[in-house]
């Protein structure tokens, strides 16, 4: 947690739960992203955070933006960035909303599929394409499913359907998966983009860009490699797999980009036992599942929790949200050490909360309000 956040949460005016994010960290973070792979340019996942203050910052430092939407590409655009520093990164669209961001201005979109090519055909001609493919995630903390992408040999012809539609296949994209802590987990996605240039290159088709996702961790309980690290590691399986034929290559960091600049406060609503004799004993907190805390499913997440009386003998416990929804519960299946003295009305700070949480965060689920933010 930064000095300025630990001054504004010492002089705010108490009003629930909320998410601090020091926008000094942000701009630390894309520095660290732009020197780690300098000829590639930085596509911010604004679903991580899209907190107008951030999309401001991130325009004036020349981000581009990766949009999973309609409403988010006109947040960028009201940020003062341009359209052709979109990139429709979503691959479930509906045409209506390819229709939109074309007349937007946005000329670039991801497909996986010959029905998505289609659409852009329809409604977005002369627009680039790039194919996503999938990638198994080993090594990710949270790995994602095959809901987006398509099987590296199904791609050359998903690009060669949008070539003969009047489309530029511009390039493939893909994820390694959230969290990622193996800095190699680029190397074997790489092989296979490279793979699907030479088989478009036979088919006289020239493709120009690699997209190498998002997956840069930020850190919580554990350590994670410098962005740097990630950088060399990914510029060596460039080198290896595309030799002196190097594409553009493009980033899409989220979580690396504000995570750690976020700090969420809460309070203790209650501290109980579910038996007399139980060794464990259950902390709720203020905010939960459908406040913000959605990447704790499955415990996937394990936040830094941070109190007044750390200094105390902690003991385990479970942490639970304040909604009447059995699901609303933090962490059960390994329960967290807290200290032993915490109380009822004491502050928690949950730290590494810049990222999916104010978006994760529902509307009025109980009647509880959405998380506040501040952008100091």
């Amino acid at each position: 947690m930064t000095a300025r956040i630990r001054e504004f949460l010492r002089n705010r005016r108490e009003d629930g739960p909320c998410v601090v994010v020091d926008l000094e960290v942000v701009r630390d973070n894309y520095r660290r992203f732009s020197r780690a792979l300098p000829d590639t340019r930085v596509f911010y996942a604004v679903k991580a955070n899209p907190a107008p203050e951030i999309l401001r910052l991130l325009t004036l430092m020349g981000s581009c933006f990766d949009a999973a939407s309609v409403q988010e590409m006109e947040m960028v655009l009201a940020a003062g960035a341009t359209a052709d520093r979109i990139s429709y990164g979503n691959t479930i669209k509906k045409e209506r909303d390819v229709a939109r961001a074309f007349e937007l201005g946005v000329r670039l979109f991801a497909v996986d599929c010959v029905a998505e090519v289609e659409k852009i055909a329809r409604v977005a001609p002369g627009s680039k394409v790039f194919c996503r493919i999938l990638c198994d995630g080993a090594g990710a903390e949270w790995p994602l499913s095959r809901k987006f992408g398509c099987v590296p040999e199904m791609a050359p012809d998903v690009l060669e359907h949008a070539h003969r539609l009047g489309l530029e296949a511009y390039g493939v994209s893909f994820h390694v998966g959230s969290q990622q802590a193996d800095v190699m987990a680029w190397d074997q996605a790489l092989g296979s983009a490279a793979n699907i240039f030479r088989q478009c290159a036979e088919r006289g088709i020239n493709l120009s860009m690699v997209n190498l996702g998002g997956g840069f961790p930020t850190r919580y309980l554990k350590d994670i490699p410098e962005v740097g690290t990630y950088g060399d590691a990914i510029f060596r399986s460039l080198s290896r797999h595309f030799g002196n034929r190097m594409p553009e290559t493009i980033i899409e960091p989220g979580r690396g980009m504000v995570g750690n600049a976020g700090v969420i406060e809460t309070e203790v609503v209650l501290v109980s036992k579910k038996a007399e004799n139980d060794d464990v004993r259950w902390v709720y907190l203020d905010i939960g599942k459908f406040n913000g805390l959605a990447e704790t499913m499955d415990e996937a997440i394990r936040y830094p929790i941070r109190s007044d009386r750390d200094h105390d003998e902690k003991v385990p416990c479970v942490l639970a949200g304040p909604t009447c929804d059995s699901v609303d519960v933090l962490y059960e299946k390994e329960p967290y050490l807290l200290p032993f003295s915490i109380e009822i009305g004491d502050k928690l700070l949950i730290e590494g909360t810049g990222a999916y949480t104010t978006t994760y965060s529902a509307v009025a689920f109980n009647g509880f309000p959405p998380l506040r933010s501040y952008v100091i």
